[in-house]
């Protein structure tokens, strides 16, 4: 399911006030990343994780890899920190970051 312009530019704008809840490293995509990544794409729906990886071409494969583990949507990215979209179907309004920041 791919995302709309509108889609992206709604979640682009709520993503601008979130912070990093995942940060990768050199280690790349351990258990634990993989784990942690699920965890919160089922509370929050929209997250921004930050990389910790020196080298462009292999940010950029590590995030395609994040995005195809999670199976996620890539919302956008902005140097080292990406934004990642995956939808809930039964969302908890109080973490979902999409439910909290639409209402504003």
């Amino acid at each position: 399911m791919a995302l709309t312009q509108e889609q992206k530019k709604q979640f682009k704008s709520i993503g601008h006030h979130l912070k990093p809840v995942l940060i990768v490293a050199e280690n790349g995509l351990s258990e634990g990343v993989v784990a942690e990544l699920e965890r919160a794409l089922n509370d929050h729906e929209l997250i921004k994780v930050q990389f910790r990886i020196t080298e462009r071409e292999d940010r950029r494969a590590l995030i395609d890899e994040l995005s195809r583990v999670g199976r996620c949507e890539l919302v956008q990215v902005i140097g080292k920190m990406a934004l990642l979209y995956r939808r809930n179907p039964k969302p908890n309004k109080n973490l979902s970051n999409i439910s909290r920041f639409s209402a504003l």
